[in-house]
């Protein structure tokens, strides 16, 4: 069993029609490519920097406009799409960092990002609430198992360790990886780390420069990047194959190895 996915990089902005004319064009390129499922940024709905309350105001719902038109391109390029969306939050105050995995028939899975980047002076708890700890909603395309994380979640590494228990095979990573000192060789050393340890395939849609450091990517289980797009607004695909995983997954058998399991925090 194979997948062809695509990673799709662009900068989303406050302009959410233009958000959407983006990915629309996106994921046309990728579909005539091949690709089945096609991954976008973080904030792919609505993005301002800084953060302001204007973020409440844009929220929309999991099933709102946003995931409706995601589900009429999907359907159009018969395409699952995954995407960042700036979801309302309970507490009227905040918003959720979600992503969902839409195909022509709607909402497929959701992930409300659990990690939140208050590091590097930045705080982005003061305006958005975290995920409750659930359990994965791992879906399959083509036979491939995939799992949703989002940026920072990258830093944690149980994070991943608890959609390939779930039965992962693939980890799919909406991001805004801000730039800074290092950040650049840190993105790329940890989506290698992630494929590597948990003999897993990864794709990762960051946003390009100035704000993101671009670099969205596509990694083999051994760490190998398959196809990558630098700085620029683009689509890189790549084939996921299903055998291959199982022969890594024999040769280097880590995850029956394992002696330590992950438990979500209270």
């Amino acid at each position: 069993m194979t997948l062809v996915l695509a990673v799709a990089q662009f900068a989303p902005t406050a302009d959410r029609a233009a958000n959407l004319e983006a990915i629309d064009a996106l994921a046309s390129d990728a579909a005539q490519r091949g690709a089945r499922v096609v991954v976008f940024p973080e904030y792919a709905s609505y993005f301002t920097d800084p953060f302001d309350h204007d973020l409440r105001a844009h929220a929309e719902a999991v099933d709102g406009p946003f995931t409706r038109r995601l589900a009429r391109i999907a359907a159009r390029d018969d395409i699952t799409v995954v995407a960042g969306l700036v979801e309302a939050a309970d507490d009227g105050r905040r918003v959720h960092n979600t992503v969902v995995a839409v195909d022509g028939s709607g909402v497929l899975a959701r992930y409300r990002k659990q990690h939140l980047y208050d590091a590097f002076g930045q705080r982005e708890s003061e305006w958005i609430a975290p995920g409750a700890l659930d359990e994965p909603e791992v879906f399959t395309v083509d036979g491939i198992a995939l799992g949703i994380m989002t940026c920072y979640d990258l830093r944690f590494p149980e994070a991943a360790r608890r959609l390939v228990d779930a039965g992962a095979q693939a980890f799919l990573v909406p991001a805004e990886w801000v730039r800074g000192p290092l950040k650049e060789a840190q993105w790329t050393t940890l989506l290698h780390a992630r494929a590597i340890e948990n003999t897993a395939y990864v794709a990762a849609a960051d946003h390009p420069p100035p704000l993101g450091v671009g670099g969205s990517t596509i990694i083999d289980p051994q760490g190998v990047a398959l196809a990558t797009i630098g700085t620029a607004t683009g689509v890189a695909v790549a084939v996921l194959d299903a055998g291959e995983l199982d022969r890594i997954r024999r040769l280097n058998p880590a995850l029956a190895l394992r002696r330590y399991e992950v438990r979500p925090k209270s």
